[in-house]
């Protein structure tokens, strides 16, 4: 019997050299400016007090990590260790909330003499294994309640303690596996339910409670029209409700800045407002009843948790977030300013970053960089650094070069014959992409400040270690499904 010979390629014909040479350039970018915001106080790159010499010594352990993981540990490890590896990190992360150092007001480090290590970064690792593991084992196909459920718990459990160890912006990172829920089969509505709910946050937070629900009543409205075909429809029955609602709050504005005290309050708009979407919600469950017809049951549960949120902002902004965390982000939305104080970081920032102009200043030539006028400037503000000395060319460069390394991991993710491989891939993306996000967004003022690292290229050894992981894994998984042919 003559059987089909499968030829095996060589490890340079079966690896992602564009992933692998992107991830090189991005951790020696981070190593260059790791050094230029010391290098005042430290000109010798050998000397351990240095962060620059730290890094060297962070950057050399990937660099074994990364071969071991590429030689050394078979692929078929990770689906099998994926759910003790998660219980074990997820049993880090809840004690390190009790016996952690507190750093920054967050009890989220393990201090181990000269070691600092952060369990939330290897949470991420364990995280995008299990979820892999789980959708792939049990063939989750989001059509059930119970999927959601499974997938639900295994993302909210780590972010939940992340979340008790005050770390805001490694929970946030957890929302990015949302995509790679969408790419397995969940319904884009919950992505677009989850931008409203931000929307409606901000909306509150800005300009007050009837603005963000006239968004919810809308965005709730129009959608359901335009589902069934009769968007006609929304403007001769919607549009001339939210005229009139819009022209009641101008005159009760008006009414209640002449007199505060005024019963007119009682007509507030925001609560007319409310109670007009509590009957809109009425009708469509009852529609919904009839005709079963899920879209209009699912609207009714978007639209009670967007009037949850919006009546909770005030309790969650006062009594959850830490007085810091108020001024952060009352300064991102321009409700106050605060220069000397809460907006120091950005304002510093965007001067380094605008300094820099189209060219930048030079290596080693930033004043902001050099001096150290922004706090926390090697770790989560590196990005200005970028700006400064390398101005807008180098800011595109790093960020195409990020672009580069995510598209390559979606790539060989998509192309994928095995799930698991698949999943995970997208979770490494989602993790880079939303690090990226909230790291540059913040840095330029349009995120809070929630201190997260830039991956690769910000200061520490929790953070290199952990992107390193995580996207050697990938290739070595991706390696293993195209050696054979």
């Amino acid at each position: 019997m003559i059987g089909q010979r499968t030829s095996q390629r060589s490890f340079a014909g079966s690896v992602d050299w564009l992933l692998i040479i992107s991830y090189l350039l991005l951790v020696t970018i981070g190593f260059m400016n790791v050094y230029s915001t010391v290098h005042n106080t430290y000109p010798d790159v050998f000397v351990w007090d240095s962060r620059a010499c730290k890094q060297l010594v962070w950057i050399g352990s990937a660099f074994l990590l990364a071969i071991m993981i590429l030689f050394v540990i078979p692929t078929r490890i990770y689906e099998q260790i994926a759910i003790p590896a998660y219980l074990g990190i997820f049993v880090l992360l809840v004690l390190v909330i009790f016996i952690g150092k507190e750093t920054n007001g967050s009890h989220s480090w393990f201090e181990l003499g000269p070691i600092k290590l952060q369990p939330a970064e290897l949470s991420k690792i364990t995280s995008s294994l299990t979820l892999a593991a789980i959708i792939s084992k049990l063939d989750l196909k989001f059509k059930t309640f119970r999927d959601y459920l499974i997938a639900g718990a295994v993302m909210g459990l780590p972010m939940v303690a992340i979340l008790a160890e005050n770390e805001t912006g490694s929970m946030l990172v957890y929302v990015g596996f949302l995509f790679v829920l969408y790419r397995e089969g969940i319904s884009g509505w919950w992505l677009f339910l989850l931008g409203l709910l931000i929307a409606t946050v901000v909306v509150t937070l800005k300009f007050g409670p009837f603005w963000s629900l006239l968004l919810v009543g809308i965005a709730a409205t129009a959608t359901n029209e335009i589902v069934i075909g009769k968007g006609r429809r929304w403007f001769l029955i919607f549009l001339p409700i939210v005229t009139v609602l819009i022209v009641w709050q101008i005159i009760f504005t008006r009414l209640t800045a002449e007199n505060p005290e005024s019963a007119a309050r009682f007509f507030d708009p925001a609560y007319i407002t409310a109670a007009l979407l509590a009957v809109l919600m009425v009708v469509y469950l009852i529609r919904g009843f009839r005709s079963l017809n899920g879209f209009k049951m699912t609207s009714v549960g978007a639209i009670l948790a967007c009037i949850i949120m919006v009546f909770s902002i005030d309790f969650l902004f006062d009594k959850v977030l830490q007085p810091h965390q108020q001024k952060r982000i009352e300064v991102l939305l321009g409700i106050t300013e605060d220069r000397s104080g809460a907006g120091y970081n950005v304002y510093q920032s965007k001067v380094a970053i605008g300094s820099g102009g189209f060219f930048g200043r030079g290596y080693l030539n930033g004043t902001q960089s050099t001096y150290g006028f922004v706090p926390e400037q090697s770790t989560d503000f590196i990005f200005c650094t970028v700006g400064e000395e390398w101005g807008f060319l180098g800011c595109t460069a790093i960020i195409l070069l990020y672009v580069l390394l995510i598209s390559r991991i979606v790539n060989g993710a998509e192309k994928s014959r095995e799930r698991f491989t698949r999943i995970y891939g997208y979770c490494v993306a989602a993790c880079l992409f939303m690090h990226l996000m909230i790291n540059v967004g913040m840095t330029i003022g349009l995120m809070p400040v929630i201190g997260i690292p830039l991956p690769l290229v910000s200061y520490g050894g929790s953070s290199l270690w952990a992107f390193t992981i995580l996207i050697f894994i990938f290739v070595a998984l991706d390696r293993n499904e195209k050696k054979y042919f």
